[in-house]
């Protein structure tokens, strides 16, 4: 399978103030703060020997800032995907957690329950955005076959293709991690996508951060 099978890294994007604040960011055009940037540059520095032949990137800037880095060193371009955008969550939007389940109990713990036909007014319903996301994956690991990627995404986004990899239910509370900018490693081939490696976030080394002249202090960013 591994000779024609695409290798994929997928990536949750840097740390944006929005995740510190946990703020629902969904569909939301927020950049990265510094640390987001600063770990955008250690990942490009740790998947510089990976061989890359293409970078995909949602359209959202955090997204693309966080591509950029790795495509550069990579020498490619970084092609956007609309359709590997985080879940819309319409009213959600801007809102923190406790905010959403202080104004809107009933709607909490419906998304809290993970309801696959549940969706905020305005975004996504469960079920419609792991259709969109995996398809999108699916489309774009399928161009390159025997190929190595970069998916640079949401922390939603990489949930489904955990859970596509994995075959765990939407409705299977998560028990993994999907940190800001960790690496995570696929496989795709004509029998779908099978899991290789998990949130490996060993470049993010606070200590790394005195070398770029950021300060090493800074708090891990919420989800």
């Amino acid at each position: 399978m591994s000779g024609s099978a695409t290798r994929i890294v997928a990536v949750r994007h840097g740390e944006t103030d929005w995740n510190r604040a946990t703020r629902i960011q969904g569909h939301t055009d927020i950049a990265l703060n510094e640390t987001g940037l600063w770990q955008a540059r250690r990942l490009a520095h740790a998947l510089a020997d990976t061989g890359l032949s293409a970078v995909y990137a949602s359209d959202l800037q955090r997204a693309v800032q966080t591509a950029q880095a790795m495509a550069q060193r990579a020498g490619l371009p970084v092609t956007t995907d609309r359709d590997l955008r985080e879940r819309h969550f319409g009213v959600f939007e801007g809102q923190t957690f406790a905010e959403i389940e202080q104004r809107s109990p009933e709607q909490a713990l419906r998304w809290r329950r993970r309801d696959a036909d549940f969706g905020a007014e305005g975004g996504e319903t469960l079920a419609d955005f792991y259709s969109r996301c995996v398809a999108c994956a699916t489309r774009l690991a399928a161009r390159h076959p025997g190929e190595t990627i970069a998916l640079v995404a949401h922390g939603g986004v990489l949930d489904c293709l955990y859970r596509a990899a994995t075959r765990v239910g939407l409705q299977a509370q998560r028990t993994w991690q999907i940190g800001n900018a960790s690496i995570n490693w696929l496989l795709y081939s004509e029998l779908g996508f099978t899991l290789v490696g998990w949130n490996d976030e060993l470049h993010l080394d606070p200590a790394g951060r005195e070398e770029d002249g950021i300060y090493a202090g800074a708090a891990e960013g919420a989800a």
